[in-house]
């Protein structure tokens, strides 16, 4: 009763709220347009276009979408008989669906979790199975899936002790949604510990490990990967500085200045996380002094480039490929990184922040392994990034037996996207 009781109370506190978010969507729309388009989806008017009586996978952003990818080509290749819709929340993830998978899959942005807008979407999908990711819970649409016999799949559930402390405070609504999947497949023991904790069953809890493992380069990486290297012009050191926040950038400029003292014509890339931050960093670059260049631009990298901005979507991956060393932006506040698998699938060496907690596993075995580099919080943080990088830019045998011991952690752990695989076959049949 009291968790019947808890969630109405929430449907009503969504519901008052959804208006709120919109205006929130639209003021977030002033650096990003993107977030002012198909407003309409969001309240759960999706196209009549779309088929029901399929799959839906839900992937929040462009991470999440990267790390599904695998799983999603998977789902294509042995459901072809059932629509595949891949919805998202933010337009980048909506934009890297649209560029992984073009029209093999539907796609929209999944609704605010009012009980309207779920019901709308719900009733015009009809789906014969959700799947959700890592730490997506959706109280009301998960409700609604468990009433309406929706089979629901929790895949690379992660629970860290940090998520495990807000959780507790909200365990009338947190417990009841985890309960209602009919499987929950977790990345780690400590993982499915802390999902046992907020009241998982144990009958439906498997560890299954990280589909974050499960990366490969493809030939569009590949040629992404040649198109990228046909713009530099001259041979020289790449230090790269992957999905940056607020913050990262300005740390990075500064451990540059430390670099170009020992290495002139070493280059700088940048990859900020969010576009709607592209013209802020390119402005903050140039305030520096350095000459700027942005992808976008398409012109070649000469040694007169001293920072290159990544500002085009979907190219992390291939930039990766073209640098000596690697830094992972989010590491250096309280974001809690980003995935350093990227950069360890072409044998790079990786340099992290002190705050990896959304990584805290992949962290462990990297470090047991003695393929990664974490800086600690104690240090005089651009004066030991940029000791760090010239460190590798100097030591090409050291560089290189980071980057291949990073690459056997990969391997070693992949598997997961298919024991999903399996999960789901089990829940529909």
């Amino acid at each position: 009763m009291r968790f019947i009781l808890a969630l109405v109370l929430y449907r009503l506190l969504f519901l008052l709220l959804t208006p709120l978010l919109l205006v929130a969507l639209l003021l977030r729309s002033i650096n990003n347009q993107a977030y002012r388009q198909r407003l309409l989806e969001r309240l759960g008017f999706i196209s009549s276009a779309l088929q029901p009586g399929g799959i839906i996978v839900h992937a929040a952003s462009v991470g999440e979408v990267i790390a599904l990818k695998p799983f999603i080509t998977e789902l294509l290749i042995n459901d072809a008989s059932l629509p595949i819709t891949v919805t998202t929340f933010t337009p980048t993830g909506s934009a890297q669906v649209k560029k992984l998978f073009s029209d093999k899959v539907q796609h929209c942005y999944l609704p605010l979790d009012n009980i309207f807008s779920s019901q709308l979407f719900l009733r015009r999908l009809k789906p014969k199975a959700m799947i959700f990711m890592e730490t997506e819970l959706w109280p009301n649409i998960i409700a609604q899936c468990q009433k309406k016999r929706i089979k629901l799949l929790l895949v690379n559930g992660r629970l860290s002790n940090k998520s495990m402390h807000s959780y507790q405070k909200l365990t009338w609504l947190i417990t009841p949604t985890i309960q209602r999947f009919d499987k929950i497949l977790t990345q780690s023991q400590v993982n499915q510990d802390n999902y046992l904790t907020m009241g998982a069953s144990a009958e439906r809890c498997e560890l299954s490990g990280n589909l974050k493992f499960d990366i490969s380069v493809n030939n569009d990486i590949a040629a992404k990967q040649q198109e990228l290297a046909s713009l530099i012009t001259k041979q020289r050191k790449i230090w790269l500085i992957a999905s940056t926040h607020p913050g990262d950038e300005a740390l990075a400029l500064a451990a540059f200045e430390h670099i170009k003292q020992q290495d002139s014509n070493a280059l700088l890339v940048i990859v900020p996380r969010h576009p709607e931050r592209f013209q802020q960093v390119t402005k903050l670059a140039k305030e520096t002094g350095h000459s700027v260049l942005k992808r976008s631009e398409r012109q070649a990298v000469t040694l007169s480039t001293s920072v290159w901005i990544i500002d085009t979507l979907g190219e992390l991956l291939s930039a990766c490929a073209l640098a000596d060393v690697v830094t992972m932006g989010g590491s250096f506040s309280d974001i809690g990184g980003h995935n350093p698998l990227e950069p360890a699938l072409f044998k790079k060496p990786v340099i992290v922040g002190p705050n990896m907690s959304n990584f805290i596993e992949i962290l462990t075995q990297l470090k047991a392994e003695h393929g990664i580099v974490q800086i600690d919080e104690n240090e005089d943080m651009p004066q030991a990034i940029a000791d760090h990088v010239l460190a590798l830019f100097a030591d090409e045998h050291h560089a290189q037996q980071l980057g291949n011991n990073s690459y056997k952690v990969v391997q070693a752990n992949q598997g997961a996207t298919l024991r999903s695989l399996a999960a789901l076959r089990k829940l529909l049949n």
